[in-house]
């Protein structure tokens, strides 16, 4: 690529790449920007609690444990988001009334994102859904079964809003790296090692002590 044409390229990246983070974000709405050299493209990622929905050319990206991301694409209007939760419905816990961690719970998280998307135009009968997550990667929380839960919460909750599911990878002993393109709706994962990174861990674990506080009281996919 030419130096003059090069330059270009970089300044408009760093352009949008600006323009994106000064942008108002609502509640729960992810807001860690960068450029994301893999993908040659501006990144954002979703931490456990957020969302993001988006229809320009960049990178939703977010890393799993036991949680789940829900990745929704509307294929008319070619807007797209992703969730990112760590526990099903736990009661009242999952209102919106009830604190700034209301999008770690699966019901309000998985409204949340549909609600946002249909702001952009999108409806519920031009939807498609890609979902990842839900492994046991922590070693003495397979007896909490969060993982299995958490899948078992997405796969009955977009049943019931009759968002077919084109593709899935889910449970197993494996954190993934997700990467979604809200623009054209591909998805592609990333089986990490199992010596988890620490935060990954912590993220799981925290997600277990909640669980247990609380019960006191379809196509293919893409490796990259």
């Amino acid at each position: 690529m030419p130096p003059d044409l090069l330059s270009a390229v970089v300044s408009g990246s760093a352009g949008r790449l600006e323009r994106l983070k000064a942008q108002h974000r609502l509640p729960g709405e992810a807001s860690f920007f960068y450029y994301d050299a893999r993908f040659k493209r501006e990144a954002v990622k979703v931490l456990p609690g957020e969302y993001f929905v988006c229809d320009e050319d960049i990178v939703v990206a977010t890393t799993l444990g036991s949680c789940i991301a829900a990745c929704l694409w509307d294929r008319d209007q070619r807007v797209g988001g992703m969730n990112h939760f760590l526990l099903p419905d736990m009661g009242t816990s999952s209102s919106p009334g009830n604190g700034g961690d209301s999008g770690r719970y699966g019901g309000f998280a998985m409204d949340q994102l549909i609600g946002e998307m249909i702001k952009r135009g999108a409806t519920r009968s031009s939807m498609e859904a890609k979902v990842f997550g839900g492994g046991a990667v922590v070693s003495g929380m397979s007896s909490m079964n969060v993982g299995e839960r958490n899948t078992a919460f997405v796969m009955d909750y977009l049943k019931t809003e009759r968002i077919p599911i084109l593709s899935k990878d889910v449970l197993d002993i494996y954190p993934r790296k997700v990467c979604f393109l809200p623009r054209s709706g591909n998805a592609m994962v990333k089986r990490l090692a199992s010596a988890n990174p620490e935060a990954l861990i912590a993220q799981d674990r925290m997600a277990g002590q909640k669980a247990v506080r609380g019960s006191t009281d379809g196509g293919s996919v893409d490796l990259f």
